[in-house]
């Protein structure tokens, strides 16, 4: 009898056992049949765990404790601050503001938008949408004036470097505040001579020439640090004055341009060094800021189609999709699947359906 009794616990045990691992199988293949055009595991795992990922601490904005941050510390720009430390001490001495308007830093839902500067934005009548945001995000020099229409009229961020920069001070919105993202150390020192209102020092026209030449010609050579030796200085003329007070400046945290990079799009590691490919554009670096600091994140204005190269590229221009095609700093195939699957699981919503 107790045999029997043994025999039949041992087979409802291993009954159990069937069934456990039969469920566990299935929901396996189930989650490779949803992310089986993923080339990265880890963006599978990235999407089902969101709110894990992207609710670990990053603030916003450089602030004066910035040099205890190892995420960023080892790291030279534009995936960290290393070897910028007088620079941005500095710059935070004068501008003594870290966050976001008391306002904004008070609400319990933050919604938050990131206008990028694509031609699909055009003719989609999307400002009073975008304008609806709580926090309106825009990128570089792209002007609002003349196209409220389709982009909205309201700016909370601005996020810039020296060379995308609006170089006439009467474009600049007056309830704005001025972010600058890091790419190279001379961002910094931009940033120092525009925050203490000194005269920036630039090279001559026939200096800028021979940037782009020579960072052209040996950009098909070399990488890495070879690249970036290639590249210093300014590829363009930047603007010499920003209409914004030192209060209404901030330094964006690089830990986004590193974590877009590396953790979420899946570059060029490259020793943490800029090199080929591996520089995520503004737009993304943009949406890992947002994904951090907003409770609700979309999107306008997103999304390039190669197959459409006479399509144009900006809304506020007429330069064509095909002036993209060879970029060196970035993999925008490799960003576009990422914000394709950030889209498929809901993470984000895209208002003028470019992605």
């Amino acid at each position: 009898m107790g045999l029997l009794v043994f025999v039949r616990n041992l087979l409802l045990a291993l009954c159990l056992l069937l069934v456990l691992g039969f469920l566990y199988y299935s929901a396996w293949k189930l989650h490779l049949l949803q992310w089986e055009d993923s080339e990265y595991d880890r963006l599978g795992f990235l999407l089902k765990l969101d709110s894990k990922l992207f609710s670990k601490p990053a603030p916003m904005f450089l602030d004066d404790s910035f040099r205890k941050w190892a995420r960023i510390r080892e790291f030279v720009p534009p995936f960290g601050i290393k070897g910028q430390d007088n620079l941005i001490k500095a710059i935070l001495s004068v501008t003594k503001e870290y966050r976001l308007t008391p306002a904004l830093d008070s609400l319990h839902c933050r919604r938050c938008i990131i206008v990028g500067n694509g031609g699909v934005l055009a003719n989609k009548s999307l400002g009073s949408r975008i304008d609806d945001y709580d926090i309106v995000v825009r990128l570089n020099s792209a002007p609002v004036k003349g196209f409220e229409r389709d982009v909205g009229s309201k700016t909370t961020l601005r996020i810039t470097y020296p060379e995308g920069a609006m170089q006439r001070p009467e474009q600049y919105e007056r309830d704005s505040l001025f972010v600058l993202a890091g790419f190279k150390w001379q961002d910094f020192k931009w940033l120092k001579y525009i925050v203490y209102k000194e005269r920036v020092p630039l090279p001559s026209k026939a200096k800028f020439r021979q940037y782009q030449v020579d960072s052209k010609q040996e950009r098909r050579q070399k990488s890495g640090s070879e690249a970036q030796s290639a590249s210093d200085g300014f590829w363009k003329s930047v603007a010499t004055r920003v209409p914004k007070e030192p209060p209404e400046i901030r330094i964006l945290n690089p830990y986004f341009i590193q974590e877009a990079a590396f953790t979420l799009i899946g570059l060029p590691f490259n020793n943490g060094l800029m090199g080929r490919g591996n520089i995520p554009t503004l737009g993304s670096v943009a949406v890992t800021m947002a994904l951090h600091g907003c409770d609700e994140v979309a999107v306008a204005g997103f999304g390039y189609d190669m197959n459409t190269p006479n399509a144009p590229l900006h809304y506020y221009e007429t330069v064509r999709m095909a002036a993209i095609q060879e970029s060196w700093t970035h993999n925008i195939q490799r960003e576009k699947e990422f914000l394709r699957k950030l889209v498929k699981a809901r993470v984000i919503t895209d208002l003028s359906s470019g992605i």
